[in-house]
């Protein structure tokens, strides 16, 4: 093998490092992210990353494989072989998924099969969706006194379902985070009031952490219908529980939103959040 091939295949051996791209915001990276992206030949990106962050893999080809609801570029098989296929063909590859890799990004399965075929790997961690959009608005998913865990759940199952853990996590006291939920919202509602949770407080978030954040805030009772003033479609992070109260955005967002009930208005009047 002539030098120059030899140095090519010492320099570029065939790697996948799977990083987690943040929320939306684009400052919302870690450094050691941007590292990475800075040394990868190709960058297979999700629908959700920012396209800022591409700016950072300038040497990089740059590779579309996002999955939106119904709208699929590429199946998750299709996936797995453009990683192991490029990673052979060029060096390192560098999977961008949007929040963090391992939570509902699917992010393990990648991992399991680049290693199946005989290619490092590596994980960049990235900041999850589920904690971060929630406390850009101000909602905390602890807090003393009120909450004392939280679930994260996800909305719709690899079976298009509702995840049953919502049934236990409506029983609960925790703050419940929902993801990939808005298409079962109505059955999310159903559920909670047959638990006597009518009242307690809702807050969707959409596009957190991005120039196109959207948000509306209610109760279990009222959520649907503050949805449908507001708009809020996906993606969207919705948020159940007392915590809900501490959002910076209530005051206004109370005043605007005509379905929020009377009772449930006057309880954040007497702590002092509207």
């Amino acid at each position: 093998m002539p030098i120059e091939r030899r140095r090519y295949k010492m320099y570029n051996l065939p790697k996948l490092s799977v990083v987690g791209a943040g929320p939306g915001d684009p400052e919302l990276i870690t450094l050691k992210a941007l590292n990475t992206l800075k040394s990868a030949k190709v960058v297979l990106y999700d629908a959700l990353i920012n396209r800022e962050l591409l700016d950072y893999a300038p040497q990089a080809e740059h590779i579309y494989v996002g999955k939106r609801k119904n709208k699929h570029r590429y199946s998750q098989d299709e996936i797995n072989d453009l990683i192991v296929n490029y990673a052979n063909e060029r060096g390192h590859v560098v999977r961008l998924k949007g929040g963090d890799p391992f939570i509902f990004g699917r992010g393990s399965e990648e991992i399991n099969y680049a290693r199946s075929k005989g290619l490092d790997t590596a994980v960049v961690s990235g900041i999850t969706s589920s904690i971060s959009v929630p406390a850009n608005v101000g909602i905390p998913l602890t807090q003393r006194g009120t909450a004392e865990s939280f679930w994260v759940i996800t909305g719709t199952t690899s079976a298009r379902k509702l995840s049953s853990d919502v049934y236990l996590a409506a029983q609960s006291t925790a703050t419940v985070v929902i993801l990939m939920g808005m298409s079962k919202l109505s059955e999310i509602v159903k559920i909670f009031s047959e638990f006597g949770k009518e009242d307690t407080p809702v807050g969707i978030i959409q596009n957190g952490t991005t120039i196109n954040e959207k948000s509306g805030f209610g109760t279990i009772k009222t959520i649907e219908k503050v949805v449908a003033e507001k708009q809020l479609t996906a993606p969207s992070i919705i948020v159940i529980g007392e915590v809900v109260k501490e959002s910076h955005q209530l005051p206004k967002e109370l005043k605007e939103v005509s379905g929020f009930s009377a009772s449930a208005y006057s309880k954040f009047l007497k702590i002092g959040a509207a």
